[in-house]
Formats: structure tokens, sequence, C-alpha cells
């Protein structure tokens, strides 16, 4: 096997024994790190020590790693103006936290004989948020649904806002005055 000594030094290849009567000798553990290689390469190190050091690797991995979540927004064909300003203006903010819009046309009864409102009601909204987005599937009939997907341009996501206040803080006097009174007083 190839041995790598205590501090990363290349020891060379050697027998096992040889290799685990060092790690002995170091107080430390001979661990296998790569078993697939010829020969397979061992290393002389703590082995709770790695373990710890490859969880905190993996839990930092976790962290940075950012979930898309897929966020529905329902029209119906005969929508109203301000109705259609208000759910846009959501779709737009469901965008800028950086999540994926499903926007879609909802027919019932007779209004699948005009699934054409629905298209021009979803090219209307990609039109408005053009900007911010980019589409990921055009508008697709599904049973009753008319469908589209956007998705967030990354300059329009906004970073969002880290946490600095304590809630120790919040108690602290401002000014000189107490936050909280308890409400007896007396004068």
């Amino acid at each position: 096997m190839r041995l790598i000594g205590v501090n990363g030094e290349q020891v060379g290849i050697i027998p096992i024994r040889e290799a685990l009567i060092r790690a002995r000798e170091a107080g430390l553990d001979l661990v296998e790190v790569s078993p697939t290689s010829r020969p397979p390469v061992c290393r002389i190190m703590d082995f709770g020590k790695y373990k710890y050091e490859l969880a905190k690797k993996a839990k930092l991995a976790r962290k940075k790693q950012h979930v898309v979540q897929l966020k529905e927004m329902r029209y119906r064909p005969k929508i109203d103006d301000h109705d259609f300003q208000f759910k846009t203006k959501h779709v737009r903010e469901f965008l800028m936290q950086g999540s994926k819009v499903k926007a879609y046309v909802m027919f019932s009864g007779r209004e699948m004989a005009h699934t054409e409102y629905g298209y021009k009601l979803l090219e209307r909204v990609a039109q408005e948020l053009n900007d911010i987005s980019t589409m990921e599937q055009t508008a697709r009939l599904e049973g009753r649904n008319l469908s589209m997907i956007l998705n967030p341009k990354p300059a329009a996501v906004k970073a969002k806002p880290k946490r600095t206040d304590n809630a120790q803080d919040k108690n602290q006097p401002i000014g000189g005055q107490t936050v909280q009174e308890d409400g007896h007083r007396q004068d």
C-alpha cells in the first residue's frame, strides 16, 4: 500500500503491517483514503478528527446550496385589469426572491372553447415580467389548465438580508429611557 505520513508527506509503498506499526507508534489511526487506486492509498491520521472535518465540509456545502421553490399563480381568462396587476405584482416578488413561478390560467365550462384568451393572458404576463424573468416552459395546455413556467434572471434576484439584531438588543435602553415599563407607576 502507498502510505501518507502524519504531516502529509509521502512515505512510499510499504507493507500493511509496517504501516499499522507506524500508526500505533504515532498514537493515530491508519485510514484508507483511496481504496480503488493501485496500490491503495492509506494515511496516518486521527480518524475522529477526519470524520469531524468531513461532516463540517458537508454542512458548509448544504448551507451554501440554494433550493429553488416553485411558486404558483392562478389566473382566470376573464380577469379584471386590477386583479391582473395585483397577481402579477406577487409573481414579480416571487421571482425577485429567487423562486420559479408557474403561472396558469384555469378554464371552466364553456371557457375551454376559447383557450386563445388564456394564451394572450400568459403572453401578457411574460411581457410584463420579461425584465426579471425568462420563460423556461412556454404556454402549454394540460387538461383544463394552460400553464407556463418562469425562471428568475440571476441579476434580478435580491440578496436576502442578513439578520444582525439580537433579541438582547431589543430590550436595551434607548436614549437613557427604559423600553418596557410595568404599567404600575406611583408618582
